[in-house]
């Protein structure tokens, strides 16, 4: 493998990490505060890329826009995707979730309870949309804008990580600057000294969902805007983003960002070298390799105790 070609694999693991770690927000968040594993998350991320596609079907992009109809066009689709998301994740919590803290529910059942809603959201959607691939209408011509080091960078691949560091630098500046933040991460220490303390927790939860599904729909956005949009497609990308949330200290915030990159990299030098059919194989040997050193993840610790 030339310099180059390193090169151009970095720039494509940079893009793909850039989206698992935006997607891994949400499991990272909702572990923090509850301590659960929120499974239909994927599906919070496939409701983005739908919205987003109901929008701009709504306002019908041109055949060629120029470029602020695009960065409109764009805005738009990021706006319908995260609100998408974050309303599924808002009713997701209130319908499934409020109901099993107000009774003390076993983890178990809120575990399972999750899967359950993931199976609901995914043939949902399936019945909603048809079982076949949508493609996302065209904003702008993908053409390459500069290159790193030889590497050409396209627009949609400049999209994703200026959009994603945004929302990932957001975040972790609601987590740790905001009165919400605070909530968020008094919360995850002890929740009943927090209660004691003042603080709302059915409140501090349900804001929680809905930041982390405002920060998965609008991933979903950026995902179908390189591919068509289905049913299914929150599937592998969740489950990667769940294991980059692990694989960086499920419950860490900035861990999830590490995570989300860390695989991202790993999975495009794996396609690289050993071809397609092995990329899920290059990502998860890393988590089990990371985990065997260090069982809480690269920067393991929740929430409450991030830095």
């Amino acid at each position: 493998m030339s310099l180059s070609d390193i090169w151009d694999v970095l720039v494509l693991g940079v893009v793909l990490g850039s989206l698992y770690a935006v997607i891994a927000i949400g499991y990272t968040l909702v572990y923090g505060v509850l301590q659960l594993l929120n499974f239909a998350h994927s599906e919070v991320f496939m409701a983005g890329g739908f919205g987003g596609v109901i929008a701009l079907t709504i306002f019908e992009p041109t055949a060629d826009p120029s470029g602020i109809q695009s960065v409109v066009y764009i805005l738009l689709g990021i706006t319908a995707g995260a609100a998408l998301g974050g309303f599924v994740a808002f009713g997701l919590e209130k319908a499934a979730y409020l109901p099993l803290r107000r009774r003390n529910a076993p983890r178990l059942v809120f575990l399972i309870t999750a899967i359950g809603a993931s199976f609901f959201l995914y043939n949902l959607a399936g019945k909603l949309f048809g079982r076949y691939p949508i493609p996302m209408p065209s904003m702008y011509e993908n053409r390459r804008l500069f290159t790193v080091f030889g590497a050409p960078v396209s627009v949609t691949q400049f999209l994703i990580v200026v959009v994603g560091v945004l929302m990932l630098v957001t975040v972790d500046f609601v987590v740790n600057r905001t009165k919400l933040g605070s909530g968020i991460r008094a919360v995850a220490q002890d929740p009943e000294v927090a209660s004691l303390m003042g603080v709302n927790i059915d409140r501090v939860v349900s804001r929680t969902f809905v930041l982390g599904g405002l920060m998965g729909g609008a991933a979903g956005f950026l995902f179908g805007t390189n591919l068509q949009v289905d049913y299914t497609m929150g599937f592998l990308p969740g489950i990667t983003a769940f294991s980059a949330a692990v694989l960086g200290g499920i419950g860490n915030v900035r861990g999830a960002m590490l995570g989300g990159l860390t695989l991202g990299i790993v999975e495009s030098f794996t396609v690289e070298i050993w071809g397609d059919a092995w990329r899920y194989v290059g990502g998860f040997a890393a988590l089990v390799l990371v985990l065997m050193l260090r069982p809480t993840g690269i920067l393991g610790e929740r929430v409450g105790r991030a830095a």
